[in-house]
C-alpha cells in the first residue's frame, strides 16, 4: 500500500468540505486545548477551596441544570438568526468562567464560574454543532466530527495537559494558588478562538419553513410529532451524556485522593485520553460511516467501562494512566452518536432539536452529578463508577439496541433551505 494514499485521502477529505466547518473545527482545537490544562485538576481545585463531594456534585449539577434550561432557547434563536452571534455569546461567556475560576476566594465562587461555563459552552457547543451537522453530508458525518475531535482533544490534547503538570510541578505542586495560573492560559486560548470566530465563521442561516410560535420549549416540541425515533433518542442521548455529570467530574479526585496520583500522574491520564484520540478515533469515524454507527457503538461502549473499573482496581499509576486510555474511547463515542442525532431531523430544525437535547441531557445530568456526590459520601467513592455501569448496561444499551440505523448512502447530502 502506498503510504501517501491515506494523506492524500486526507487533503481530499479536506478540501471537499464547507469552510464553516473548518473554522468550527479551529475554534474547538483553540477552546480544548485550554481546558484540557486545567480538566486534570478542576475538580480538585474545587475541593482545595473548601468543597465537599456533595457539593463538588452540586457544583456540576446546578451549572448543567442552567445550562439545559436554556437549550431551546438557543436552538430557536440559532434556527432564527443563524449560529454566529450565539456561539459568540457562547465563547464570551467561557472566557468569563475562566476568570472567575481563577480569582475564586472560595468553592462558592466556582459554583458561579460553573453555571457561566455550562451555559457558555451549551451555547458555543450548540451553534458548533449546529453548523457541524448541516455543513457535512451523511456520508462524511462521522468522519468529519471523529477528525475534529482527534485535531482538538487528541493533537492539542496531548501537549496541553503535560504543559500543565510541568507548569504546576515548578510552581511547587498541586495547590489552589498553584493552579490559579492555568485558568488564566484558558482564557487566553478561548479569547482566541473568539477572534476566530468573529473574523472567519460566516453569517450563516437554514431558514424554517414554518414560522416559529415565539414559545422555543413549544417549537422544539413540534419536531417530537410523528418522529418515534427521535422520541426513542432523547432518552439514549442522556444516557450517552451521564458520564458528564456521574464520572468525568469524580475520576480526577479518585485518582489522586484514593490512588495516591500526583500532578505528571493526573496529567498523564489526560494525555494518554488524547492519544487514544489520535490513534483509533479518525479509523473509527471512516468505519462509523462504512459500516455503519451502532456497530461502531456496540465496539466501544464495553471498552469505557473497562476504564472505570481499571480505574477502580489500580494497583499502581502504570494502570491509571492505562485507564485513561480506555477513558479516551468516550470522546470517541461521542462525536459517533452526534452523527446518530444529526441524522434524525431535517437542517431547518437542528437548532431546536439540539436544544431540546441539550434541554434532555443537561437536566438528566444534573440530576446524576448531584446524585454522584451523594453516592460517594454516604456510600462510597467505588459505587460512583459502579452504579454508571449498571445504568448503561440495564438501559442504554437495550435502547441503542431497538433504534434504526441512520447512515444514509455514500453521497446523501442535507438539503439547504
Amino acid at each position: 500500500m502506498n503510504p501517501s494514499k491515506p494523506l492524500k485521502s486526507a487533503l481530499l477529505f479536506l478540501k471537499r468540505q464547507d469552510h464553516n466547518w473548518k473554522v468550527t473545527m479551529a475554534r474547538t482545537s483553540l477552546e480544548k486545548f485550554g481546558y484540557q490544562m486545567i480538566f486534570p485538576y478542576l475538580s480538585i481545585y474545587i475541593v482545595a477551596l473548601g468543597a465537599t463531594k456533595t457539593q463538588l456534585g452540586l457544583v456540576n449539577s446546578i451549572g448543567m441544570a442552567a445550562a439545559g434550561l436554556l437549550g431551546p432557547l438557543t436552538g430557536s434563536l440559532i434556527d432564527r438568526i443563524g449560529p454566529k452571534k450565539i456561539y459568540l455569546f457562547g465563547i464570551g461567556l467561557l472566557m468569563a468562567s475562566y476568570l472567575i475560576y481563577a480569582a475564586a476566594p472560595g468553592w462558592g465562587y466556582c459554583l458561579l464560574a460553573m453555571c457561566v461555563y455550562w451555559i457558555g459552552n451549551s451555547s458555543a457547543g450548540h451553534s458548533c454543532a449546529t453548523v457541524c451537522g448541516n455543513c457535512l453530508p451523511s456520508c462524511d458525518r462521522a468522519r468529519g466530527m471523529m477528525l475534529c475531535e482527534t485535531a482538538a482533544a487528541g493533537l492539542l490534547g496531548i501537549a496541553s495537559p503535560m504543559i500543565a503538570a510541568l507548569i504546576v510541578a515548578q510552581l511547587g505542586g498541586v495547590s489552589v494558588n498553584n493552579l490559579r495560573p492555568l485558568f488564566l492560559i484558558a482564557f487566553a486560548m478561548t479569547a482566541l478562538s473568539f477572534i476566530l470566530i468573529l473574523t472567519k465563521l460566516s453569517d450563516v442561516k437554514w431558514v424554517s419553513k414554518t414560522k416559529p410560535s415565539g414559545n422555543p420549549l413549544r417549537d422544539s416540541l413540534r419536531i417530537l410529532k410523528g418522529n418515534p425515533t427521535a422520541r426513542k433518542w432523547l432518552a439514549i442521548g442522556a444516557l450517552s451524556k451521564l458520564p458528564f455529570g456521574l464520572i468525568l467530574p469524580f475520576t480526577q479526585v479518585f485518582a489522586q485522593e484514593i490512588k495516591g496520583a500526583d500532578s505528571y500522574v493526573l496529567g498523564a491520564m489526560v494525555t494518554a485520553t488524547a492519544l487514544t484520540s489520535i490513534v483509533f478515533g479518525l479509523p473509527s469515524g471512516m468505519l462509523a460511516d462504512r459500516i455503519g454507527r451502532k456497530k461502531v457503538l456496540y465496539l466501544l461502549i464495553p471498552l469505557f467501562w473497562a476504564a472505570n473499573l481499571i480505574l477502580l482496581w489500580a494497583p499502581s499509576s502504570v494502570f491509571l494512566i492505562l485507564s485513561g486510555v480506555l477513558l479516551g474511547f468516550y470522546y470517541i463515542m461521542s462525536p459517533i452518536s452526534g452523527a446518530i442525532e444529526m441524522e434524525l431531523v431535517p437542517a431547518e430544525q437542528m437548532g431546536r432539536w439540539l436544544g431540546m437535547n441539550h434541554l434532555v441531557k443537561s437536566l438528566f445530568g444534573a440530576a446524576m452529578a448531584l446524585l454522584g456526590g451523594l453516592i460517594w459520601d454516604w456510600l462510597g467513592p467505588q459505587y460512583v463508577f459502579l452504579i454508571f455501569i449498571g445504568i448503561d448496561l440495564v438501559f442504554r444499551v437495550p435502547l441503542l439496541i431497538s433504534m434504526p440505523e441512520t447512515l444514509a448512502g455514500r453521497g446523501a447530502t442535507k438539503t439547504e433551505v
